[in-house]
């Protein structure tokens, strides 16, 4: 080895509890990070790892670890980094919730401070992480965090409040950032809240990453991939086993979201498959800068002992959230013991989705995001509004309801189009506000004989004849 390749070395890893080897064919410079005495994950490995990822940058380089457990807070990735994580490579996430600084970011629709998560790319492009490893973050610390606050918040009426006062770590983040790449067959386990956020984001691909959130215990909000105010996307080959939504486009909640004002757009989502949660995919509950452009495709939610899925297709959102979609195309999905595969509410969660202050509280000591959380929205800002839908080829079977759709009778979903729908459910459901809506060669299945139950909607056409409309207006 050269003189210039040992001073490299000794620069990456002194005094930190590793030991890194360089190779360095060109183009790229290789690191490799090797835990040495402190494989079973119990030593601090934040500071050798980002030496490491900080060295290669500037080359273009890899950073990848020597087989063990590494113990680490957060990691920031930087331009031109591949950060691989071989099989037998485990990297988990610390305990203290000082390992994660707090930096500007979005939770669930608000511009806030909050901490830092796992593994970051902000403000980068040009990244890769892959492999065949695992990334725990071993969360159910900060699943405690939110049960403990809830147990206090719910009683004074701030259910609303905990999702943003407990403060928990993600398990990645990808902010304001393009040309990234994440997936190769990684294992993304007990994340201590949503697990894949692509936020203010462009052109990342996500392609095989295996979600497992129910290790352990269910903790709340562990989404598994959230795409949040970002464009040109392309999800595939999920495998998604938590215990929040799967699959979720998000874009913004109430004034704070209307202040932002940026859509998610440009997204196709695809050839996945979805164990455990809320629906197979998700757009909302956040709406308010908008989706256009969506198409999902092959998603699959197969029968098990434990697997338990809510919806097929969920749209969610709230009268003070607003925001327009349009153009969202769904198709060729597979869902088995869904419960409702068709849903659709506009008045999501109440207790969550419209926050009030509690008499008597002191605007100057409340947390300062809690203003926009409760600041107003207009009837005329805050509805959403969807349009121009098309949902075909979906087979489900031992549904509980086919349908569970409302919105609000001044802003009625419109223009609809399902066909090659077949659905065996318990029950027929209902249809609510809604307008222009067709089905062509549809077949419901309907243990109970009920048919759908449509009220408050216009021009609703072509329901099969087991289940044709009642309360409709006739179209015209």
């Amino acid at each position: 080895m050269n003189h210039g390749s040992m001073r490299l070395r000794a620069a990456i890893f002194a005094g930190a509890m590793a030991i890194a080897t360089t190779a360095m064919a060109a183009p790229k410079t290789i690191l490799i990070v090797d835990c040495n005495a402190a494989c079973d994950g119990s030593t601090p490995m934040t500071d050798a790892i980002q030496k490491a990822i900080n060295m290669a940058a500037p080359k273009g380089g890899t950073v990848t670890f020597k087989p063990g457990t590494y113990l680490t807070g957060a990691l920031f990735l930087k331009s031109g980094v591949t950060f691989e994580i071989p099989e037998g490579v485990t990297i988990t996430g610390s305990q203290d919730i000082k390992d994660f600084p707090e930096l500007p970011t979005r939770i669930a629709g608000i511009e806030l401070t909050w901490p830092a998560a796992l593994i970051n790319v902000r403000d980068a492009h040009d990244v890769t992480i892959t492999g065949k490893g695992t990334i725990d973050e071993n969360g159910a610390v900060w699943w405690k965090v939110y049960a403990d606050l809830s147990k206090t918040y719910v009683a004074k009426g701030l259910r609303w409040a905990v999702d943003y006062d407990a403060k928990r770590v993600r398990l990645s983040l990808v902010q304001n950032s393009y040309n990234v790449h994440y997936g190769g067959g990684l294992t993304l386990k007990r994340s201590g809240f949503w697990t894949v956020q692509i936020l203010y984001s462009h052109d990342v691909t996500v392609d095989g990453l295996i979600i497992r959130n129910n290790e352990g215990g269910r903790g709340p909000s562990t989404d598994g991939i959230d795409i949040d105010s970002s464009h040109d996307i392309d999800i595939s080959h999920a495998d998604i086993d938590g215990n929040d939504d799967a699959l979720c486009l998000k874009s913004g909640r109430d004034s704070d979201g209307l202040r932002v004002n940026r859509p998610t757009y440009n997204v196709k989502i695809h050839d996945s498959i979805i164990h455990r949660g809320p629906a197979a995919i998700t757009i909302g509950s956040e709406t308010s800068g908008g989706f256009h452009n969506i198409e999902v495709w092959n998603l699959t939610v197969p029968a098990g002992p434990n697997n338990s899925v809510g919806n097929g297709v969920l749209f969610k959102s709230a009268h003070t959230r607003g925001g327009t979609a349009t153009d969202i195309r769904i198709h060729d999905l597979t869902l088995e013991n869904v419960a409702t595969p068709i849903s659709m509410t506009m008045n999501w969660n109440p207790s969550y989705s419209y926050a009030v202050l509690p008499p008597g509280t002191d605007s100057k000591t409340m947390p300062p995001y809690w203003v926009p959380l409760t600041t107003p929205v207009s009837d005329a800002q805050g509805r959403p509004h969807f349009s121009g839908v098309h949902i075909w080829n979906i087979k489900a079977t031992g549904a509980r309801r086919a349908f569970s759709v409302e919105a609000y009778k001044d802003a009625p979903l419109t223009d609809f189009k399902f066909d090659h729908l077949d659905i065996q459910a318990a029950s027929a459901g209902s249809i609510a506000d809604a307008k222009d809506w067709s089905f062509a060669d549809d077949k419901l299945t309907i243990a109970d004989g009920s048919v759908v139950r449509v009220t408050d909607s216009t021009n609703v056409t072509g329901l099969p004849a087991a289940s044709a409309a009642q309360g409709a207006t006739p179209a015209h």
